[in-house]
């Protein structure tokens, strides 16, 4: 376990096959531009499969799965076919999930098969961002539920309505 280990974190493996991403904590609007550049360099370098393990995530919020939707979105449009899997995600997690229509983007494993992450022990760096890098993060992370499911408009319109009034202000 790394030295953060009061603070969430994303620990990453990159060099396997499929890419392994372990969330520790909370995953959440505050630690995800992180993971979103991770997972956007990786694309980049032609990477395709991804695995994320959700065992040890506290909670998440719309943001954090704003961002998985990001990248699911971004395999689909790829030339090279990939996969994002979210695995043992808990009961509770994929009630969120579902309720957001993500699973249809991506393959969710619900259950606790035994899976080694062993080395998936790199910690990804949270990075200081501008208020304004945030609320742009955030809100292309809320447009992407809304790509993945048109009955997230309604969900998230407050939002999206805050967040693009503050980016334009900006």
């Amino acid at each position: 376990m790394p030295e953060v280990a009061n603070k969430p974190v994303y620990l990453v493996d990159a060099y396997s096959d499929p890419v392994v991403i372990r969330i520790e904590g909370r995953a959440c609007f505050q630690n995800s531009a992180c993971l979103r550049d991770f997972i956007a360099e990786l694309l980049r370098q032609g990477k395709s499969r991804f695995v994320v393990d959700f065992q040890n995530c506290a909670s998440m919020d719309s943001t954090f799965l704003g961002v998985i939707a990001g990248a699911a979105l971004e395999l689909k449009k790829s030339a090279t076919p990939g996969s994002l899997v979210l695995a043992r995600v808990g009961q509770r997690n994929l009630e969120l999930i579902r309720n957001l229509g993500l699973h249809r983007l991506l393959i969710v494993d619900a259950g606790d098969k035994p899976l080694c992450f062993d080395q998936c022990n790199t910690p990804l760096q949270v990075a200081n961002h501008t208020e304004l890098e945030n609320a742009r993060m955030v809100l292309e992370a809320h447009e992407h539920l809304v790509s993945a499911d048109e009955a997230n408009r309604a969900k998230f319109q407050d939002v999206l309505a805050f967040l693009k009034n503050r980016v334009e202000q900006k």
